[in-house]
């Protein structure tokens, strides 16, 4: 034992908290998620193999030591989704964002405009869902829609949405400071523990958000009530100045200052204001 810690290095220190910090980060990547029972599976196999060996069971010790001869292509097949999402977050970081997004002041009049629109839609009982892009690319969604391209405003996500609308069906796309696709469809959600409640809309809000960074924001036409997907998880927002609070949080622009939603509120009112003859 002595010399087991006398041959101890500060660098095997560093070696193990870095490959436990990896383990952690995996494991709650995949908790909730299908992949957990996966790997639950892929551990039974690897006990199965350590029981063949032990026991002498020659032609199942055949058998599982040819899957593992194979091992990589099948955990990239099994785990494709999380394997992605994994890889779209390495590069998530407020340098990243800032280089590759809109400025701070664009992303905050997006959230304004944003939560306008949210308060009109939850006042009418119309549903919606609006995803925000952040690090990860959603082209691939996006192309599934009708293109767009227009100045993210709240009459605009409002109009999308009314019952006539051709595309009040789909999901819109936010990048930026540009509304880019509506009428999007998204992949939903296969989280088997999550409430049977959630409709289709809030399935697909947290469907996107378990394979890209993106935030989605749902609201029910049922109840009125808005929720954000965002990392596999869905969060339910008591009342719109919260939904400002945690978009602003979420796409790295700080929380206003004392008074600032009521100078918002009146800058809004004359900027809607008819002119006057």
């Amino acid at each position: 034992m002595k010399d087991v810690l006398a041959a101890f290095r500060w660098r095997d220190l560093i070696d193990i908290a870095l490959v436990a910090l990896v383990v952690y980060r995996i494991l709650v990547m995949f908790r909730g998620t299908r992949a957990a029972q996966m790997l639950i599976g892929l551990s039974c196999l690897v006990a199965g193999s350590l029981l063949a060996r032990r026991l002498e069971l020659y032609s199942t010790q055949w058998i599982l030591d040819n899957f593992w001869s194979f091992w990589v292509i099948a955990l990239v097949v099994l785990f494709q989704p999380e394997l992605r999402r994994a890889l779209a977050r390495v590069g998530e970081g407020r340098l990243v964002a800032s280089l590759l997004g809109a400025s701070r002041a664009e992303r905050a009049h997006v959230i304004d405009e944003i939560v306008d629109a949210a308060e009109a839609l939850t006042a009418r009982r119309i549903g919606a869902l609006l995803v925000m892009e952040r690090s990860a690319g959603l082209r691939q969604y996006a192309e599934l829609g009708v293109a767009v391209d227009g100045l993210v405003s709240a009459d605009l996500l409002v109009s999308v949405f009314l019952p006539y609308s051709p595309l009040h069906d789909g999901a819109v796309f936010v990048q930026g400071s540009r509304l880019v696709a509506a009428g999007c469809f998204l992949p939903l959600s296969r989280n088997l523990q999550i409430a049977r409640s959630l409709g289709t809309r809030h399935r697909a809000a947290l469907g996107i958000s378990e394979e890209t960074d993106a935030v989605a924001i749902a609201v029910s036409e049922e109840t009125g009530r808005v929720t954000i997907a965002v990392g596999g998880h869905i969060e339910t927002v008591r009342d719109l100045n919260a939904l400002r609070d945690r978009l602003g949080e979420l796409v790295g622009v700080p929380a206003p200052a004392p008074g600032g939603g009521l100078v918002r509120g009146v800058r809004r009112l004359l900027s809607r204001a008819p002119d006057s003859a």
